[in-house]
């Protein structure tokens, strides 16, 4: 095709590129997100309950800890269990406090740092010692600024254990807030969990979230830690589950019993360095992790510019329809899927938060440019 014939067709290759992006985001709700929406965990005929130490990392969290604790400390579970908080070289008040409910509940057990792991950023450090300390096979971690949300939370995430499990991926949403940030944080953490989950249901799990996450002690010192990516201030989730999960040894656990909840951040500052924070460890991911979540993200960025040229320069009919087709399928797979993860209040805006998504890209694109914060804190 010589240059004049491109101008002369141009809006059709337009078009064909709309046509082309579309069928790959509908692969992606059809092959993946669909799993999520049509999940259903499995009820065991008999259930085997199974000890666990529940592990929270805290730095200068006295007033989180106040609050969030006690979610931990007063769960409904029969079975054994320990809770551990790991006091990372805090200045505040948060030696005393955990004094006080050491006092009250007998299966609290503090872990007091007093020095700074050399060459060792981010929580990775006092997290492997928390792990080391555990008494029990099956670990739960969750963070200082977040309160399961039912007492039932252990015994939700336990359930999904079998012999052959050893990774458990939940859900870690933020309480729902007035407001247009509080929303758009919220739906982007949807965003990540349909993906996330729902690559776990297809057999090719890539990551968790601390916030939520269970595994056996057996899978983190087979794969010796966090040793492999000590150097990087992040990743103590996403990336030891890139490393270890598989398709036959994760599962995941959707019961509302079995969420946490925190408070989202309060400003866009803060957000913006907890994006930094978590992309800085995209790169690490597994070549086919990358490719695919990058091939989403790409084709989820050009839709609605490709859309809205198309629109102005080739047919709006045709491009509406394109249009049309992909918003019944989102309908199809996203109210489900929010149901599932306690966000249908966000469903009736669901298309001017997937067109935020556009923006969203653009903005936080450059975290992957910027050196990621050395701290966890």
């Amino acid at each position: 095709m010589n240059l004049t014939n491109f101008l002369l067709n141009w809006q059709e290759i337009i078009f064909i590129l709309l046509c082309s992006i579309t069928a790959i985001q509908i692969f992606y709700y059809l092959f993946f997100f669909s799993r999520l929406a049509f999940f259903k965990n499995t009820t065991k005929d008999i259930n085997q309950t199974h000890p666990v130490s529940v592990i929270i990392c805290a730095r200068d969290e006295a007033a989180n800890l106040a609050k969030n604790l006690p979610g931990s400390l007063v769960q409904s579970y029969s079975t054994t269990h320990e809770v551990i908080v790991v006091n990372d070289n805090s200045f505040d008040d948060s030696k005393y406090l955990l004094e006080e409910f050491e006092r009250d509940f007998k299966h609290l057990k503090v872990v007091e740092l007093k020095q700074e792991a050399k060459m060792i950023p981010g929580k990775k450090f006092p997290l492997s010692i928390g792990i080391k300390t555990a008494k029990y096979e099956i670990v739960l971690l969750t963070d200082a600024d977040c309160i399961p949300s039912s007492e039932l939370w252990i015994e939700k995430i336990q359930e999904s254990y079998d012999d052959s499990t050893e990774i458990v991926l939940g859900y870690g949403a933020y309480h729902k807030k007035k407001g247009l940030l509080n929303r758009l944080i919220r739906w982007e953490t949807f965003h990540t969990a349909l993906q996330y989950l729902s690559y776990a249901l297809a057999g090719k799990p890539y990551m968790g979230v601390g916030r939520n996450l269970s595994y056996k002690k057996v899978i983190f010192f087979r794969h010796k830690g966090f040793s492999s990516f000590n150097h990087i201030s992040s990743g103590d989730d996403d990336l030891f589950i890139n490393t270890a999960a598989t398709k036959n040894n994760t599962k995941i656990n959707i019961s509302p019993e079995a969420f946490t909840l925190s408070d989202s951040p309060s400003n866009w500052n803060q957000w913006i360095k907890q994006k930094r924070r978590h992309y800085s460890t995209a790169k690490y991911y597994k070549p086919l992790h990358k490719f695919l979540l990058g091939l989403y993200s790409l084709t989820h960025f050009l839709f609605f510019p490709i859309l809205i040229t198309a629109i102005a320069f080739y047919n709006w009919q045709w491009s509406l329809l394109v249009f049309s087709i992909r918003f019944i399928i989102q309908i199809i797979i996203l109210y489900p899927s929010m149901k599932k993860l306690n966000e249908k209040d966000l469903f009736p805006f669901f298309i001017l938060l997937d067109l935020w998504m556009f923006f969203y890209y653009f903005i936080f694109s450059i975290t992957l440019i910027l050196k990621p914060r050395t701290s966890w804190k």
